[in-house]
Formats: C-alpha cells, sequence, structure tokens
C-alpha cells in the first residue's frame, strides 16, 4: 500500500467556490481553492442524472468520506478502538479500527485506479480531541487532513467548542491568539480544504460565516457540495461557542442551495450533513435496506433525508457515531443514498456515482456504496508517522506526566450499560472539588455522557506501566476543560432535570446524566417520558428530594447553561465558577490512588435502571 501522497497537491483539481459568495466579518479570508482526486468502490445502493465530445457518456465518481474524526491522531484505545463487524454465521467480531496512519493508507489504496475521486466528510473533524490534538487546538488535525488530501467537509456541532473565531483560524492559518506558535519558525498555514456551513449565520449580516457549498470540477465534471451541521448545535456547544451565531433548517437550507446549484448547471449534488441516524444494528456491514435481516435506520436523518429536494443525490451524514449504508426515499419517493462511516478514523465509506455527461447528473440506479474498516494490519503511511512523531515530541513533557493509579479498565465511553464507571469517577471528582463552602459548597455533582469521551485503560499504552494514568489518558477522556460551576437548585428543578433525561428532545434517545455516589434513585424504562424517572425512589444522603428545598449542585458550564436539553438545569442561581473539570479529575486521582492502591472501578449501582 502507497505511503504516501499520489499526487501533487498543487495538481488537485480545484473546489469552484459559489458566485458571489463571501466569507463573512472575522471569518471572511480567503478560502483555499485546492482540492483533490483519486480512489475504490463498495457494495451497496441508491438517482438523477453533460455533453459528450467524443467522451464516454457516463463517467464513475468515487465518493470516499468519513465523519467524526474528533482530533484521534492515533488509533483509538479500548474499546473505542474497535468496529462490530457480523460474520457469515451470523456472531458478531470486533475488529480493531482507526489511526490517521491508517485512515491515509486506506485512502490512498482506494484512490488507485479512480481518475474521478473526491474525499469529503460529515464534521466533528476536530473537538472533544484527544491530547496529541487537542493540546494544540487541533492544528495537528487539520494538518494531518491536508496530507490525506481531504477535498471538503461541513461543519459539525464541535467545530464550534471554541467559537466561530476559532474555526475561521482553522480554516484560514495563523498562530493561535493566546497559546501562539507552537514551534520557533512555524506558521500553522490552515486547511487546505474548505469547511462549509450553508445553515450557520451571523446574526449581524444573516449571511453564511463561511461557504454554504462549493463544485468539485474535472474535465467538464461537475459535483456540488453543500455542507451543514445540525440546526440544534446551540442545546450541544456552550453558550460562548455559538455566540454571535444562528442554526437553520437542515432541509430549508440544503433546498435553498440545491436549487441555487441547479441553476447554476450543477446537477450532481451532494449534501454533507452533520446529524445522522440510529441502525438497527451495530455492525458496520449489516443491510441496512432489509429489515427482515436485521437493517433499518431511525433517528432525526430519516426525516431530513426524506425533505431534502430530489435534486440532491446522495447525503454523507454524521454526529451519531454509526455506521450505516442505506436507502431513504427523497420526495419523489426515488431510494437515495445516506451514509455514516462510525467515528475517530475507524471506517471510510465508498460510494461509486456515475455521471452521465450528457445530462451532468447522477444516475442513481448505478450508485453503489459500502463501509470500510480501516484496519490496523495494513502499512503506516509514513507522513502521518512523522507528523504524529513531531507533535508528540511537542507534547511529551505534558502528555506523560502520571496522574494516578487504577487496578482494571474504568469504562466510560465504551460502557454499555447508561451509569458508567468512569462517568461514576467523574461525578465524585467534580463533588470532592466543589464540596468545601469556598470553593462552591455543592451537595452533588451531574456529569453529562457526552462529555465523557474515552475510557481509562489498565495496559500501558506507552512507557509509562500498566495502571499508570497519564495526563495524557485523563485529558482523551475530559478533553474540553469546561469550567465548573456551583449552582442552587430547587428539589422541583432537580427532579425535573432527572425527568429532562428521558423526557421531551431526550426521549427518543435517553441522555443519562451520571451522578456522584450520595445520589440514587430507580429509571423504569418500561414506562414512557418523564414517568420513566421513579420520582419517590430519589434519594440524597438517603433522604428523598424536598421539592421545596434549595440543593447546592456542581456541574460543568455546558450542563450549567441548560445544553443537551436540560432546561432546568439551566434555571440555577447562584453561580460559583470553579476549575476545569479536568483538573478535578487529576486531583481526585492524585488523591484516591497510589501504585499499591490503585482506584478501583466503581460499581455503577448509583441508578438502578428496570427494564
Amino acid at each position: 500500500m502507497s505511503a504516501t501522497p499520489q499526487k501533487n497537491r498543487a495538481a488537485r483539481r480545484v473546489l469552484v467556490a459559489a458566485a458571489g459568495l463571501a466569507t463573512v466579518g472575522a471569518l471572511v479570508a480567503a478560502m483555499p481553492a485546492a482540492a483533490q482526486t483519486q480512489g475504490h468502490g463498495g457494495g451497496k445502493h441508491s438517482g438523477h442524472g453533460s455533453h459528450s465530445h467524443h467522451k464516454p457518456s457516463t463517467v464513475d465518481l468515487q465518493l470516499l468520506s468519513f465523519n467524526d474524526l474528533h482530533g484521534n491522531l492515533e488509533p483509538p484505545s479500548g474499546s473505542a478502538g474497535n468496529v462490530n463487524e457480523k460474520q457469515a454465521d451470523g456472531t458478531v467480531k470486533a475488529v480493531p479500527a482507526g489511526g490517521v496512519e491508517y485512515l491515509a493508507s486506506s485512502l490512498r489504496t482506494a484512490r488507485k485506479g479512480h481518475p474521478y475521486s473526491i474525499t469529503a466528510a460529515g464534521g466533528d473533524l476536530v473537538g472533544a480531541s484527544p491530547l496529541l490534538s487537542g493540546l494544540f487546538h487541533d492544528e495537528p488535525t487539520i494538518e494531518a487532513l491536508n496530507k490525506m488530501d481531504l477535498d471538503v467537509t461541513t461543519v459539525g456541532n464541535h467545530e464550534f467548542d471554541e467559537g466561530a473565531v476559532e474555526l475561521a483560524r482553522l480554516q484560514n492559518g495563523g498562530c493561535h491568539p493566546t497559546a501562539g506558535c507552537y514551534e520557533k519558525g512555524r506558521k500553522f498555514k490552515g486547511a487546505d480544504f474548505p469547511y462549509l456551513a450553508a445553515n450557520v449565520t451571523s446574526e449581524k449580516t444573516g449571511k453564511p460565516i463561511l461557504k454554504p457549498y462549493t463544485v468539485w470540477k474535472k474535465n467538464g465534471v461537475k459535483v456540488g457540495f453543500i455542507g451543514v451541521t445540525l440546526e440544534g448545535t446551540p442545546n450541544v456547544v456552550t453558550a460562548e461557542g455559538v455566540k454571535g451565531l444562528k442554526f437553520h433548517d437542515e432541509i430549508e437550507t440544503v433546498n435553498k442551495y440545491a436549487k441555487e446549484l441547479d441553476r447554476q448547471g450543477v446537477k450532481s449534488i451532494v449534501a454533507l450533513i452533520h446529524e445522522g441516524g440510529l441502525p438497527a444494528s451495530s455492525s458496520y456491514n449489516y443491510d441496512c435496506d432489509s429489515p427482515a435481516a436485521g437493517g433499518g435506520l431511525s433517528g432525526p436523518i430519516v426525516d431530513i433525508a426524506k425533505g431534502i429536494t430530489p435534486k440532491v443525490d446522495a447525503l454523507v451524514t454524521g454526529h451519531t457515531h454509526n455506521a450505516y449504508v442505506c436507502t431513504i426515499p427523497d420526495p419523489a419517493g426515488k431510494p437515495r443514498l445516506v451514509t455514516s462511516a462510525s467515528s475517530f478514523g475507524k471506517l471510510y465509506t465508498d460510494t461509486t456515482l456515475t455521471y452521465d455527461r450528457r445530462t451532468n447528473d447522477i444516475v442513481r440506479t448505478a450508485v453503489e456504496s459500502a463501509n470500510h474498516v480501516v484496519t490496523r494490519d495494513q502499512p503506516k503511511a509514513a507522513d502521518l508517522t512523522k507528523l504524529i512523531t513531531d507533535w508528540t515530541t511537542l507534547a511529551g513533557p505534558v502528555a506523560g506526566t502520571p496522574q494516578g493509579y487504577i487496578s482494571a479498565d474504568i469504562n466510560g465511553r465504551g460502557a454499555t450499560t447508561p451509569e458508567s464507571p468512569l462517568g461514576d469517577v467523574i461525578a465524585d471528582a467534580q463533588l470532592a472539588g466543589m464540596a468545601a463552602p469556598e470553593k462552591g459548597g455543592a451537595q452533588l455533582a451531574l456529569m453529562n455522557p457526552g462529555g465523557i469521551r474515552g475510557d481509562l485503560v489498565y495496559k500501558a499504552s506507552g512507557s509509562e506501566g500498566d495502571g499508570v494514568v497519564t495526563y495524557g489518558e485523563a485529558f482523551t477522556v475530559q478533553p474540553f476543560t469546561n469550567l465548573m460551576n456551583a449552582l442552587d437548585l430547587t428539589g422541583t428543578q432537580l427532579i425535573t432535570a432527572l425527568q429532562q433525561q428521558v423526557s421531551g428532545s431526550n426521549e427518543a434517545s435517553p441522555k443519562i446524566l451520571q451522578v456522584s455516589h450520595n445520589l440514587t434513585y430507580t429509571l423504569d424504562m418500561t414506562k414512557t417520558g418523564a414517568a420513566r424517572v421513579v420520582t419517590d425512589s430519589i434519594r440524597l444522603n438517603g433522604a428523598p428530594i424536598d421539592p421545596a428545598k434549595t440543593y447546592r449542585v456542581a456541574m460543568n458550564e455546558f450542563l450549567g447553561g441548560g445544553g443537551d436539553g436540560f432546561a432546568a438545569l439551566g434555571q440555577g442561581t447562584n453561580k460559583l465558577v470553579g476549575p476545569a473539570d479536568l483538573d478535578l479529575l487529576n486531583a481526585y486521582l492524585t488523591a484516591n490512588s497510589t501504585p499499591t492502591a490503585p482506584l478501583v472501578p466503581p460499581a455503577a449501582n448509583r441508578i438502578t435502571v428496570i427494564r
């Protein structure tokens, strides 16, 4: 397999921006026009339809896509680094996957023999990143994506973790405003590929903060890409991250710009949508279009797909970190491809789109697609290995510092239950750090499950030794470094917040808060909505919650702002701002573990679940 790029960056195909659409305000700097080409095929479904001049009437376009990389340059550890693969006998096998050295090799191998190849992504390429990227504000990931010849991506919600100005810097380059440049004489150049943000506008101007779409061209073949993120981004990002921005309906936005592209003669259109679905199977290779074989797809992307104009020929999606290759009928009733490639660079999707030169459109009946594993038994891409080595050297003094010791794996992201052992550890750490009167006076702590980005793995990943938790490993688990809040909530508000885990916007896909050791209750999943929380079972230090009493609650600033649909938590008063959540986790590990008395994984029995 090739370990070096197959073409010179200067020779890449041009992604032509929409005429008359400039970037806005601080986000307006010149956007890179460079794009790429090359590829491999898949094995599935989904239609629409140039002139000939002695050329073949049809051209096979290769679309390679991935999503939700989240700055995972190195292979993800623990269960987060596996994909489920359905075997011929019906059993499921966990396959280790991911790491940009392998992703680059997979993409370069796939491009071979495909002169018309495009690589696109579905957002959340940065943000919530492990230390190797997050410590440097994700500059390493942007550099890695440049080397992998990414052509175009949409923004995801995590692209807004540090705000719109920082997103503009990732696009346009320049040293970080507070951290500066990380090496003498080295200046960050920014992304060689365009970020698209069609449904994200400036409150002041009303215009998109980045390009809404772009057009890939080669030898008369034109493909338009429209990029949107989920309309609900303000609900899953801190208020500071989306300050001054408006997020608009995905369907209306895509349809608006598809119509504009169509008027320009661009008939082949792909929507990059950072919103996703929930597949019926956890196996990446299941048959989505065969309910009899355990297939099917639910979740927000289904209704979005059904509402997007037939002018759009395929949808590359993300956000839910799931794997699927499905067809969903468009408003005209014609089947249309909808794909997602899991997360963390563990899979890529290879789609063949047959382009008709007579109509300049995609022949939907000739679309094929499949997800492929980014295996770790292939040669590494040498240039990506060097990139990782260079940044690891810079991160070394910080990353390898021991913080604590564990006796076994403590699963967080990889847990299979609503309450995770690592969630318990984090909630306990937050309570311990915010309990003293001068530090907040917290009586309990709540942690959002989406803020736990990995597991604490016992087996050593470096030279530190088994059971040692380093700063880098703790950072991977808590990469946002959200500031902690201590807030006053009434008993009624606290009960309502627990009910909001499983009702309202969270009813279809519950977000179970991780709780400190002194809070217990029962969750009855045989019921619906708020009734799932058995109110009489809620106990703090063994005593029932008094609706009229005021409680002091520790939580991160994201929850304190009502994020993830927890409006009741956003009603907290008498706020005290504390240290970053990562600092409290590290302090807890240091205070509660030694080499001879390591931290034992909690039993995760604070929430009793009835199914």
